[in-house]
């Protein structure tokens, strides 16, 4: 089979199967075989891993990982309906423990009485506690049940341990634009289960939008056009047809999957301070506005933003770290929508300066010889002299103040041993202050020579 899963010439679902009129048609048209499933080549094309496990009836526990609406649920089904397994469905949001042994117990009787296996499907797997995820583990280890998860969070942080061991993690991608519109003609020809009764069409560019706009998500998708058909009147020939503007007010407002507090969040600003370091405006300010147009907290970007400054630009340009912070106390002040502006005039500011880590490759140095090494003591000559008694113990014996010395400077180092833990690029500002502690260097050296 190719790897375009989904080609015209697919097989024909099972017959006899149901179909409920009143369901939405993203409900009709759920695939009900893998050769009707459409996307997901990486891990259900000819050869890959997961497909082989289904269809060698090869698997006990599995989690799937992705956003809403790129088939995670219909996967599971297909699964059952592939290895003639009996079908349960538990909901991480409404289901208890209570139900899970329940469960455990029915399958293990049908196991017993005729063989037959049983899979347990948890939507939201996510949303189970600790207390209920455990009490799936002696049954897997049992082998009483199979096990298949759904999550729209990433598992390695929202899942037990155990339980994510002792399962295969499978990802799913959103649906790209082609597969979208695949989608769509399939609904709009099927009769039986689409809209092929309306006698229906849609303009190229009517689709493109709709497959554009739902961001990989089949279920929006397919509602939105359901949507678009029953709400456009026929045309005097007796058809259908949705152009544009029709695909276009059937989804009012695109909505970008962002959860405030897990994977999407996460990523975006990794992807969003990356993009800074990597002076590459255009992403920069493309990361941003995904933030901003998904809610996100305003000062956790501003947060951001003044930590850049110094972590990745540094030095280099010590404006930018003015900059950052006039960015964070203007947002205070103007508030949304018109802090976008002054947002992006920091973000592209910083993501277009020259680049240095400098100050943060000092600190870490300097941190980690606190923490591992020998504490140093304060040399006498820098020790506080301002009390009675500092000139019987010899504190401040010795210092030579910079200021009563030509250029401001004098070669008497504060630090025993002359370990360097800040190094100065040639980046931008910075190279001046190397040329310039290359200087100073090497007037301590002379002077350390000169003394020993």
């Amino acid at each position: 089979m190719p790897d375009d899963l989904f080609a015209a010439d697919s097989p024909a679902p099972a017959s006899g199967t149901a179909v409920d009129p009143g369901a939405p048609l993203a409900a009709r048209m759920r695939p009900r075989t893998l050769a009707e499933y459409t996307g997901q080549a990486h891990i259900l094309g000819e050869g890959r891993l997961l497909r082989r496990a289904i269809l060698a009836d090869r698997f006990s526990s599995i989690l799937l990982y992705g956003p809403p609406g790129v088939g995670k649920t219909t996967l599971a089904s297909i699964i059952s309906h592939e290895t003639r397994a009996r079908f349960v469905t538990l909901s991480g949001v409404e289901s208890s423990v209570a139900d899970i042994r329940r469960e455990a117990e029915a399958a293990a009787r049908l196991r017993q009485l005729n063989g037959q296996s049983t899979i347990l499907f948890v939507d939201e797997i996510h949303r189970f506690n600790k207390a209920q995820q455990d009490v799936l583990l002696p049954h897997l280890e049992r082998g009483t049940l199979r096990f298949i998860g759904a999550t729209t969070h990433n598992p390695f942080f929202y899942v037990n341990s155990p339980l994510v061991s002792r399962s295969q993690v499978f990802t799913l991608e959103p649906l790209g634009i082609p597969e979208l519109q695949t989608l769509i003609e399939r609904a709009l020809a099927d009769e039986e289960r689409g809209l092929g009764q309306s006698k229906a069409s849609i303009t190229p560019e009517a689709s493109l939008h709709l497959a554009t706009i739902c961001d990989g998500d089949a279920r929006k998708c397919l509602n939105a056009l359901e949507l678009a058909v029953l709400s456009t009147p026929a045309g005097p020939d007796g058809r259908i047809v949705i152009d544009l503007a029709a695909a276009e007010e059937s989804v009012q407002q695109k909505t970008v999957v962002y959860d405030g507090d897990g994977d999407a969040h996460y990523d975006t600003a990794s992807a969003f301070i990356k993009s800074i370091r990597a002076s590459d405006p255009d992403a920069a300010i493309y990361w941003l506005a995904k933030m901003l147009h998904a809610g996100e907290d305003i000062r956790f970007i501003t947060r951001r933003i003044v930590i850049a400054a110094s972590e990745d630009i540094g030095l280099a340009d010590s404006n930018a770290l003015r900059v950052a912070v006039a960015a964070q106390q203007a947002v205070e002040f103007i508030g949304m929508p018109e802090s976008q502006l002054i947002l992006s005039h920091a973000v592209l500011y910083l993501a277009t300066a020259p680049k240095s880590n400098s100050a943060t490759q000092a600190i870490g140095a300097a941190m980690s010889d606190v923490k591992h090494g020998r504490t140093l003591p304060v040399p006498k000559h820098l020790r506080d002299k301002h009390y009675a008694g500092a000139k019987t113990l010899g504190h401040g014996e010795g210092y030579l103040n910079p200021h009563h010395y030509e250029g401001g400077f004098v070669p008497q180092r504060c630090l025993e041993g002359g370990r360097q833990y800040y190094e100065p690029t040639t980046h931008g500002l910075e190279g001046r202050i190397k040329e310039r502690l290359d200087h100073y260097r090497r007037l301590w050296e002379e002077a350390a020579q000169k003394g020993s």
